[in-house]
């Protein structure tokens, strides 16, 4: 999964497409193209109008048909475009980390033989066009459906669409024909698939891959995947050369300073550390707020050029948090003469409080399930319950077993 830590890329191109070949073609096995894409077509029309299709509608097409029913667009024509202006366009493209991989996107594209009938797309996290390449006819026939740069391209704002539908599914989506809920989009395929930062598992964007309908080829989904995958590589090579030089640029400053310290970036990756043992993460560093390292104890971070340097609080290295179970639990983390306070959710004040009654012992996913669930059938959810409150408030809490960090005394008030 991208973005977990230690998160290393390996193998061949080929491999990536063997991996990737489950993305769910828009072609049936068997299927005559144009035959399908026509049925297709007289679906959306029975569908639509009230008949009875020839072919039924896959579930993802049915429920996104169903979202933009409610929203009110219209199938037979197109709906008003949104599009942002150039100069907010270009401050999209400078602050997106897809800036770094777009043209390498291009090129894995561009090396297919069918590349002249293609029409590659990258929109942002929020469905904004911010790239589009293919050749002057694709990317004529796109700019009389307005599939240009700076369009916001979601459910919507123009129906059922690979584009919009990913991102409305968190999951790849391929379309073709009568799929789309515009007709004016019938004439098209489109096979649009996630990329996420490895560095922290959020969202980019969408990369998406669209063309004529009858040119659709059964493996545009597993290509566009993984141009996802290899992107999502290069962000990661690019985040190694990072903290490279953020190491380079520690080392000097660490060589004559006593004492145990790690070097971060902004989210939390170490660069270097000395005094402890080696780690991949610590919780991303905020100005003025201390947080809990495996082998230092309370630390507060303090801001380098192009990251920070943690180091324990005092002798005494401990964190004390303050555990308030009202109605909206309230946390007061402490330490020395800093500190903060937040509101956590009843499940994480449960996951804190079942804990601290552990103790050093700790306890196991499934033990903690019983805990907070009454029986060990949960251990998916705790894990996840248990890695929110990890990036929430910090490393206070170990694994392998789950207990609360040392150094870190919490203080439960009912």
């Amino acid at each position: 999964m991208a973005g977990a830590p230690g998160l290393t890329y390996a193998g061949t191109a080929a491999a990536m497409v063997r991996e990737v070949m489950h993305v769910r073609s828009a072609i049936p096995p068997g299927r005559n193209l144009p035959s399908h894409a026509r049925e297709l077509v007289r679906m959306h029309e029975a569908v639509l109008g009230g008949g009875r299709p020839p072919v039924r509608p896959r579930e993802i097409v049915s429920q996104s048909w169903s979202r933009m029913l409610r929203l009110g667009l219209t199938a037979d024509r197109i709906n008003a475009r949104d599009s942002v202006a150039e100069q907010e366009l270009a401050q999209r493209r400078q602050g997106s980390p897809l800036h770094e991989v777009v043209d390498g996107l291009g090129q894995s594209i561009g090396a297919t033989s069918d590349a002249a009938h293609m029409l590659l797309v990258v929109t942002d996290a929020e469905g904004i066009i911010l790239w589009r390449a293919g050749t002057t006819a694709v990317r004529r026939r796109a700019d009389a459906l307005g599939f240009i740069e700076g369009t916001d391209w979601t459910e919507a704002k123009v129906g059922t669409n690979a584009i919009g539908t990913a991102l409305a599914e968190a999951a790849p989506v391929e379309l073709l024909a009568g799929e789309h809920f515009e007709q004016g989009q019938h004439p098209w395929y489109c096979s649009a698939s996630p990329v996420h930062d490895p560095r922290t598992g959020e969202l980019l964007g969408i990369v998406d891959v669209s063309g004529p309908a009858l040119t659709l080829h059964p493996a545009i989904g597993a290509l566009v995947e993984t141009g996802c995958r290899l992107a999502e590589a290069q962000l990661w090579r690019s985040h190694q050369q990072r903290l490279d030089r953020l190491r380079q640029a520690a080392e000097p400053m660490l060589a004559g300073s006593p004492g145990p310290a790690v070097v971060a970036d902004e989210h939390g990756w170490v660069a270097h550390s000395s005094g402890i043992a080696p780690q991949d993460r610590v919780a991303a560093p905020r100005q003025g707020h201390a947080l809990a390292v495996p082998g230092l104890g309370a630390c507060l971070p303090e801001r380098l050029a192009d990251g920070w340097l943690i180091r324990p609080v005092g002798p005494g290295r401990n964190l004390f948090l303050d555990l308030e179970l009202s109605a909206t639990p309230l946390l007061r983390v402490r330490a020395e003469d800093s500190g903060w306070r937040r509101t956590i959710t009843r499940r994480h004040a449960e996951t804190l409080v079942a804990l601290h009654r552990a103790g050093r012992d700790g306890l196991s996913a499934e033990a903690l399930s019983r805990a907070l669930f009454g029986d060990a059938d949960h251990v998916v959810t705790v894990r996840a319950e248990v890695s929110r409150l990890r990036k929430l408030l910090g490393t206070i809490v170990d694994t392998r077993p789950y207990r609360i960090a040392e150094g870190v005394r919490l203080t439960v008030y009912q």
